[in-house]
């Protein structure tokens, strides 16, 4: 169980830094939005260009993101039931959901994203707006966020067994990143005190 723990941990550093680089991107999409508009409004000036990579980089946040907001808990969640269960019973809706849900359909669109990029990159696929990108480099993100998501699912497997086995901290695999602070604190790097 050891060499899974560490496995799970490297997993949870790549997600980890790969979530903590994503925020850049929004800092770029915004500054892209606002010289956009101003260009347009100011010179009458517009790009279709501009257009795409303000969606491309929100589709790299959105896809990219998804393994790491995993890793921090912070997936929509319903707990009308699992609220109302002991801490070993949370883990194991928790299996129950990683394996039964979230497994296959990571798989699934990892299949069929991987398909979906080859035929664009094969292609050469370029946006048909005058002006556009290329659309090979967006439909690649697909495969690789649903693999961060497949690969943080393993870890949270790992970590939720091994919790059930004694060799994990129960609280932090069912504590739940949702307040404001916990949001300053991870930009700004600090540690929680709670």
């Amino acid at each position: 169980m050891k060499i899974l723990l560490k496995l799970a941990r490297t997993i949870d550093g790549l997600n980890d830094r790969m979530g903590r680089s994503i925020y850049w991107l929004i800092l770029i999409m915004a500054i892209i939005s606002t010289l956009n508009a101003l260009f347009r409004k100011l010179f009458n000036m517009s790009s279709n260009a501009f257009l795409e990579i303000q969606w491309y980089l929100f589709a790299a946040v959105f896809l990219l993101g998804a393994g790491y907001t995993l890793l921090r808990n912070e997936h929509v969640r319903i707990d009308v039931i699992s609220s109302k269960l002991s801490a070993r019973g949370q883990l194991w809706i928790d299996i129950f959901g990683t394996v039964v849900f979230l497994f296959p359909f990571t798989l699934l669109i990892l299949y069929d994203g991987w398909r979906y990029f080859v035929f664009s990159f094969t292609g050469r696929e370029w946006s048909l707006n005058p002006g556009g990108l290329l659309i090979w480099p967006v439909k690649l993100l697909i495969p690789l966020g649903f693999l961060l998501l497949f690969l943080q699912g393993v870890s949270q497997l790992i970590k939720l067994i091994g919790a059930l086995r004694g060799q994990g901290d129960i609280g932090a695999l069912l504590k739940h990143h949702t307040t404001e602070e916990d949001t300053v604190e991870t930009l700004l790097g600090e540690p929680e005190h709670k």
